[in-house]
């Protein structure tokens, strides 16, 4: 074949591929989500993997794991939950609604520490200094700081603190427990609500040993909060604040949060502590007597922490998979890996059945940008998934001009030319 004949063919055929291009994929057709036709990958390779690197975060762990029974304890109702991933470890009634006493200045601290000032002047009203119960001794008209009414609200129940933040918050009462009851429910505590911000025996002043747990551990994300519930003691106007929570002093590694009393209520106590890196968080809600919410929230967080321990599933960063990328300048294929740290609080006798999930796209098209959310990788216990987390690229991908192709094609030209 003569050299004119293969010009006139290949420029043929640039014409037809230039047709196809512009005729074949209408303008405006958008390409397939990257969240249809997923393909679920339960490999080996991962099945090893998660045998070979599950670690366990344990002090002194065994092959063998005395298995705790069920405790059984005087709360009406209670929850036990983990700090990190909010997994649930114990539960008893946990959803009936009940009053939560002095419980309730977890939220009082929580919405006055995200629309106030610590440095703020605070006057003290007469109805804040009249407030009977328990009080850290504000006198009317005095100016105390925020911060020394929230350490007297949450370390020795205060209150009359608990008055004079709302209004000085919420410009009255009422307002600061509409602010209070909205932030229960961005928190997600569906089945709360607050009447007042001290919470004394009052109608539609309610929450559930759940959402408590969910309420403080939203609370002790806030390092004003966490640092202020772990003290024992604080010092106002030349007197001895003591903390009301008896756990502080009676309980190995406690480090919060808060207790509560009243004739319907009965004593309730949330309680945080910290063991082997793992923090939980336990919630009793009406004991008959201080020794038995005391006993009651014992057991069930030495129980948790017996059965329970942190599990390190999959690294940051981990390369997962490669996806085929279409129309790319240059990659044929991108590397994805795991978005996060996953972590997981299991029983002691579950960690052998898990297994990987990997959801992928078969295909992408470019362009694909760094760091894109293209899959999800689900660690799964039996068909419960307790651990799940976004597939990245890790690389970028640009996608193909006509320019480009027009070069592609002159390459092949020359090539069947020499």
């Amino acid at each position: 074949m003569k050299k004119k004949d293969i010009l006139y063919l290949l420029l043929s055929m640039l014409i037809v591929y230039i047709v196809f291009l512009i005729f074949v994929k209408e303008p405006g057709t958008k390409s397939p989500a990257l969240n249809e036709h997923f393909t679920d990958n339960y490999t080996q390779y991962y099945q090893e993997w998660l045998d070979d690197k599950v670690q366990y975060n344990y002090d002194s762990y065994h092959d063998t794991v005395e298995v705790s029974s069920t405790p059984v304890i005087n709360a009406r109702s209670a929850m036990v939950m983990d700090f990190e991933t909010g997994t649930i470890l114990y539960e008893k009634n946990a959803y009936i609604k009940r009053p939560m006493a002095s419980i309730t200045k977890i939220m009082t601290a929580i919405v006055a520490l995200e629309n106030s000032s610590l440095d703020d002047d605070v006057i003290i009203s007469g109805k804040a200094a009249d407030m009977g119960g328990s009080v850290m001794g504000l006198k009317k008209d005095s100016i105390v700081k925020m911060y020394d009414l929230l350490n007297g609200m949450l370390i020795c129940s205060g209150n009359d603190a608990a008055v004079a933040i709302a209004e000085h918050v919420g410009g009255t009462v009422e307002n600061f427990c509409e602010m209070m009851n909205k932030k229960a429910i961005e928190i997600g505590a569906f089945s709360t609500s607050f009447s007042n911000p001290h919470g004394l025996d009052a109608e539609n002043h309610y929450s559930t040993a759940y959402d408590l747990a969910k309420i403080t551990r939203y609370a002790l994300k806030n390092p004003v909060f966490n640092e202020i519930v772990k003290k024992k003691e604080y010092y106002f106007n030349g007197r001895v604040l003591k903390n009301t929570n008896e756990m502080l002093t009676d309980y190995e590694g406690a480090d919060g949060v808060k207790t509560g009393y009243t004739s319907l209520a009965g004593r309730c106590l949330v309680t945080s502590a910290t063991r082997n890196d793992m923090r939980i968080i336990s919630v009793v809600l009406f004991c008959d007597t201080k020794n038995l919410r005391t006993s009651s929230s014992r057991k069930i967080l030495d129980y948790s922490f017996n059965e329970y321990g942190k599990v390190f599933l999959l690294e940051k960063g981990r390369i997962a998979e490669s996806v085929k990328v279409e129309r790319s300048k240059s990659l044929q294929e991108v590397m994805v890996a795991v978005a996060e740290d996953l972590i997981a609080v299991l029983k002691h006798s579950e960690r052998d059945n898990l297994y990987t999930r990997v959801s992928l796209p078969e295909k992408v098209m470019a362009p694909i940008r760094q760091g894109a959310i293209i899959g999800t990788i689900s660690i799964f216990q039996g068909d419960r998934i307790i651990a799940e987390t976004s597939l990245i690229t890790i690389e970028s991908a640009q996608k193909m001009e006509l320019s480009d192709y027009f070069q592609n094609v002159i390459k092949k030209w020359l090539v069947m030319i020499h």
